[in-house]
């Protein structure tokens, strides 16, 4: 079979030679903070303060800096801990909640899904949440940084949409006839042709967790054996709260240039558990979006 060629007019090329131009463009733009960010991690001092992406003495004393700080590591173990948990949890939320609304024969859910969308414009705020935390004794508790934002209504909703759109009824009605339950068609089918919107949900709520701060230093103030990474890397990029000694790189560098490469090497070693989940989460993140909020 031949394969016809695509012959493009002049304003084709014209077109085509500005979308390449401005995506380029974006790519710079979008590239250069994180390549810097990495050649800057392996700099020995003096050109962390240029804007070149070439190290001009490498070094990976920002790295065993880094390595040698006790709590950076007692903080990445729970991140991990509020990263899987809380997605378990919040999947689990997500999922239970989403299937119910996504039924025609559920009654009331009209109603339910009113107000789950009330509560995306109003909240009950920082203090009554931290309130009613107080009351059920979740103050220094690892519950407390997962449970208070474990349901996004945002997700829930694309989540019932995809189960709405893409998963036929007639199956369900095929699997009731065969003597189906309803948690029973969720775990075996409507489930695992899901994925796509479960990967994508699930990467948001694991990168939000992996990120989340503030319910940490809310929650957790003295606490600190429970801290998440990125407390302690808040604590190294804003307050500054290490040491001198903890901060030693060479005896070549100043304090200050000392201080950039540990804050560099810092925040490539917090990102490196995102950048590894992302890829395998990829295939489905365009699929199970678009499927998912567009169509309703």
């Amino acid at each position: 079979m031949k394969h016809r060629l695509i012959r493009y007019t002049l304003g084709d090329k014209v077109f085509l030679f500005f979308d390449c131009l401005i995506l380029t463009l974006f790519l710079i733009v979008l590239a250069y903070p994180l390549l810097y960010i990495i050649s800057a991690s392996f700099t020995a001092g003096v050109s962390v303060m240029s804007l070149s992406l070439i190290p001009q003495r490498v070094s990976l004393a920002g790295y065993e800096a880094v390595f040698q700080y006790g709590p950076i590591w007692t903080g990445y173990l729970n991140s991990l801990i509020y990263m899987a948990g809380g997605t378990l949890i919040s999947l689990t939320l997500t999922v239970c909640c989403a299937y119910p609304l996504s039924r025609q024969d559920f009654k009331g859910r009209g109603l339910i899904m009113a107000l789950c969308m009330i509560t995306m414009y109003f909240s009950g705020g920082t203090i009554p949440t931290f309130l009613q935390v107080r009351n059920l004794g979740l103050l220094g508790s690892r519950l407390a940084v997962v449970l208070p934002g474990a349901l996004s209504v945002y997700n829930m909703i694309v989540m019932r949409t995809y189960f709405k759109s893409q998963v036929p009824h007639e199956i369900f009605e095929s699997a009731q006839m065969d003597g189906c339950g309803n948690i029973r068609y969720l775990l075996r089918i409507l489930l695992p042709l899901s994925t796509p919107i479960l990967a994508v949900t699930g990467l948001f709520y694991a990168v939000g967790f992996w990120n989340s701060y503030f319910d940490a230093m809310m929650y957790l103030a003295n606490v600190r054996t429970k801290y998440p990474l990125s407390l302690i890397l808040r604590e190294i990029l804003v307050l500054n709260e290490m040491s001198i000694d903890q901060l030693e790189v060479s005896q070549l560098l100043q304090i200050e240039e000392r201080r950039n490469v540990m804050k560099y090497a810092v925040i490539i070693v917090a990102s490196f558990p995102v950048m590894v989940i992302y890829p395998f989460v990829q295939k489905y993140f365009v699929k199970g979006i678009m499927i998912g909020a567009v169509k309703g």
